[in-house]
């Protein structure tokens, strides 16, 4: 039976909604393979066999079969899964079942199931179909760990193929606009998803066996803050007002501690009005903790043996592949202020960094600097930023940093020149950045002034002056840390992965 155009006129016309799901959807990606499952879908209904039933119960998984066969042939199973190959042989047939824990080879004889079942595997079950069946386990005489099946039922029919085999999703945009055939077909994405959410688990319960607290805050704000970042811009009808996008959650988890919170953390989304690249989304996953009574060489002791921890339940080792280098999680981090890392990297002395020198080198490496009243810690940072990030791959801290540049940090009790902050990086890319609060509500006050200064300059990513964060602080905020770390690239890091986008399940794409 073919679904000519008349055909298809005339089912949209009944009441049936399924079916007219199927032909809009026939209509928009028409495909000789889509129109024969179509017609198969008609034909299931004809018979009385819904192709979407409700669910039935099930007791095991591909892997737990797997696991647990030694000692337990002919054990009976119920699993669903969805059928990856089908291979007929007349009266039999072989086939691959998976689930989220793996994939199971099936057995269906003929003689074995009712006859109406067998001739729904050899003439209405496709690739992509989703399946329940019941049978017993048994090694076929290629030692083949098997499921011998009794029942099967049709769960979801698929009215699409899967992509081939043997190569997968190919087209990369394809890839992350239908992420879910990517995951269905490419079994490395799928591992990357498992690892991201086994890293997640690892730090939870690290800080939670730390006596944090895990909460939420807004992600719509009045006034953006908490970081150096160009926010999305948002319009709430009932209040006639305009609300920014989260870019970072730092001072209303700050507040939390003013309220006696000691310990918070949160693992939240943030928005970035800013350029994509294969290590920035629109979009991306951070955590962010604070912890009162301590200090930031503390909290980098903290954040190393956490990594440490989350890396392992991950990977399983603490050496792990990226691109063609291997991290050392294992080794103590390194640390070294910005003016060693330059002079390190960049095979320059204390000289070539002084105030006589250093416009000189920053004309030889193309840096510019906006702010033409820059300090001297502003510009060797630039320099930093140019020649020596990308080059710190083993993990490393960086310390020293401008004051300049940290307006919600506290400054270094030994240096008042420089924050009392660091940077993490690993495989060239920043992965946390960590710092003592500032408290102190008159010397946050002048620095959001600043800011207000910069963002009049033309500093598009300037902080805006939050007024009642600075009511918040006349109320005590306590010396705290506080440290933010970047999932998103943490876990290209474990998966060795170059670009952000495959460690995010629906990355921002730019719309069709």
């Amino acid at each position: 039976m073919k679904l000519n155009a008349g055909k298809k006129k005339s089912l949209m016309k009944t009441n049936s909604t399924p079916q007219e799901l199927i032909d809009l959807a026939s209509d928009e990606h028409i495909s000789q393979e889509h129109t024969v499952r179509v017609e198969k879908v008609i034909k299931l209904r004809s018979n009385g066999i819904e192709p979407w039933p409700a669910s039935k119960p099930v007791d095991s998984t591909c892997k737990q079969l797997l696991d647990e066969y030694v000692g337990n042939e002919g054990k009976e199973y119920t699993l669903a899964g969805r059928l990856m190959t089908i291979r007929m042989h007349g009266k039999t047939a072989f086939a691959d079942l998976q689930d989220r824990t793996g994939r199971l080879q099936i057995y269906i004889r003929k003689d074995d199931i009712a006859p109406e079942t067998f001739e729904l595997v050899q003439h209405s079950i496709d690739l992509g179909d989703i399946v329940w069946v019941k049978g017993y386990s048994f090694v076929t005489k290629m030692g083949q760990i098997t499921l011998h099946v009794q029942e099967l039922l049709l769960l979801s029919k698929c009215l699409y193929p899967l992509p081939e085999k043997f190569h997968g999703l190919t087209d990369v945009e394809m890839k992350y606009r239908q992420r879910y055939l990517d995951l269905i077909t490419n079994k490395e994405s799928r591992s990357k998803f498992v690892k991201r959410s086994t890293l997640l688990r690892s730090m939870r319960n690290y800080l939670d066996a730390h006596d944090f607290m895990e909460v939420e805050t807004p992600m719509l704000h009045p006034i953006p803050g908490g970081a150096a970042a160009r926010p999305f811009i948002t319009h709430h009808n009932a209040f006639n007002s305009d609300f920014y996008l989260r870019i970072a959650p730092e001072l209303y988890l700050k507040r939390l501690v003013v309220g006696g919170f000691d310990r918070v953390y949160e693992i939240n989304r943030n928005f970035r009005n800013e350029g994509v690249s294969t290590r920035h989304n629109p979009e991306f996953t951070m955590v962010e903790i604070y912890m009162a009574h301590h200090n930031y060489l503390f909290i980098m002791d903290f954040v190393e043996a956490m990594l440490k921890k989350m890396i392992s339940a991950a990977d399983a080792s603490l050496i792990v592949p990226f691109g063609e280098i291997m991290i050392d999680f294992a080794a103590p981090f390194r640390r070294m202020s910005i003016k060693q890392a330059v002079m390190e990297y960049g095979n320059y002395s204390h000289k070539d960094l002084s105030e006589d020198s250093i416009d000189s080198l920053l004309k030889d490496h193309a840096v510019v600097l906006e702010n033409k009243q820059a300090s001297l810690g502003q510009k060797i940072f630039a320099l930093f930023e140019k020649i020596v990030e990308p080059q710190l791959i083993q993990p490393t801290f960086i310390t020293e940093f401008p004051i300049e540049i940290s307006p919600l940090a506290k400054r270094d009790e030994k240096n008042f020149a420089y924050a009392a902050r660091f940077e993490l990086f690993i495989g060239g890319m920043e992965i946390a950045n960590g710092f003592n609060e500032l408290n102190d509500p008159f010397d946050q006050a002048e620095r959001f002034k600043d800011q207000l200064k910069a963002h009049a300059a033309g500093d598009t990513e300037a902080h805006h002056y939050d007024a009642d964060y600075i009511l918040a602080l006349e109320y005590g905020l306590p010396p705290t840390v506080g440290v933010g770390i970047g999932i998103d690239r943490l876990t290209m890091l474990v998966t060795n992965t170059t670009s952000i986008k495959d460690v995010i399940l629906f990355p921002t794409l730019r719309k069709k």
